[in-house]
């Protein structure tokens, strides 16, 4: 019989993010593509023990958890070690993880030392007898399908890729803290967190809507006049009212290197497409784009895309967006705005 492990970790206040209960849906569709399975969890992190009753109602029969000081802030040393003891414990064959950064640095370092093998960026599960995942390669332009008879088989599960598993009402389900054994090494001292100077957070991967600003914002209008500052308004007036996530195209995050007028809240972090993120919002709106095959790429996991382009036969609008808007960005945007 397989076991199948969920590995996931608190943040710095001991709550489980969303990607945590993505996590969870996913073990359990692999429990249940298993078969006859026996489920249990390992939570790391501030709060593990009062976080494991979050999972109570879900199937899970045990909770290993690890906590204290030293589990709190992210470290390669700590996370490597606490995974490895919480799946020692667990004797797991399936161990499924929720694909966050902090996981994803460790996780196949974490592999190796248990003698198993290891898949990232997993999207789903495949059909069939037996348990196959499913993943893109080559920027999301192939989904291919892998299975393993190697064990243990840890499956990194990309945060957006299920729906987040919710209950609640059930007893507490039993816990064990499990004890590790940090390495002989010199000890790591996390001072804090250091983020780029944007002035304003504009990257929320939980936003309902992404909007993608393409370089058209800055560059010459109608009027043979460049406006940058109005552009920034616009973008940030509508961020702020519709709760929304802003994404940028290449050629709007390179800018800054090239001695162009740039938006000044937007870096590459913000880029998607090409070598740029792969975001899995419910809407998309494009602005000032011409996207081709990279902007498309990038957009492939949005349910409803949509884009604003003076020209009704630019790339974009050739089977790429679902509806198009023949506007102007400035324009639209600014009526948006006042409607919100």
């Amino acid at each position: 019989m397989e076991k199948v492990l969920l590995l996931i970790h608190t943040d710095g206040e001991g709550n489980l993010h969303k990607s945590m209960m993505e996590a969870l849906a996913a073990a359990l569709a692999a429990g249940k593509r298993l078969g006859e399975v026996r489920l249990c969890a390992g939570i790391v992190g501030a709060g593990a023990s009062d976080a494991a009753d979050k999972l109570a109602g879900s199937g899970i029969e045990k909770v290993f958890t690890v906590s204290g000081d030293d589990f709190t802030a992210s470290r390669y040393s700590s996370d490597s070690a606490a995974a490895e003891a919480v799946c020692r414990a667990a004797d797991a064959s399936i161990v499924v993880a929720a694909g966050t950064s902090r996981w994803n640095r460790v996780l196949s370092g974490v592999a190796f030392r248990l003698g198993g093998r290891i898949d990232t960026h997993v999207t789903g599960f495949g059909e069939g007898d037996g348990l196959s995942v499913s993943r893109w390669f080559y920027r999301q332009r192939i989904l291919a399908s892998v299975q393993r008879s190697e064990r243990p088989w840890i499956i990194s599960v990309d945060p957006g890729s299920f729906q987040a598993w919710s209950g609640s009402g059930a007893p507490p389900v039993e816990t064990e803290e499990v004890e590790v054994n940090l390495p002989d090494v010199p000890e790591v001292e996390v001072i804090g967190e250091k983020t780029p100077a944007a002035g304003e957070q504009t990257i929320k991967p939980d936003a309902e809507i992404l909007l993608v600003a393409g370089a058209g914002w800055t560059k010459i209008q109608r009027d043979g006049s460049a406006h940058a500052g109005e552009a920034e308004t616009l973008i940030l007036d509508f961020l702020r009212k519709a709760q929304a996530s802003l994404g940028g195209s290449k050629s709007m995050v390179d800018q800054a290197s090239e001695g162009e007028a740039v938006i000044s809240f937007m870096t590459h972090l913000n880029q998607i497409g090409q070598t740029g993120s792969t975001p899995r919002h419910q809407k998309g709106l494009a602005t000032c784009c011409h996207g081709e095959e990279p902007h498309a790429v990038g957009w492939r996991f949005i349910n409803e895309r949509r884009a604003i382009n003076l020209d009704p036969n630019c790339g974009w609008a050739q089977g790429k967006a679902d509806v198009l808007y023949i506007s102007d960005s400035f324009e639209v945007l600014k009526k948006v705005n006042e409607m919100l």
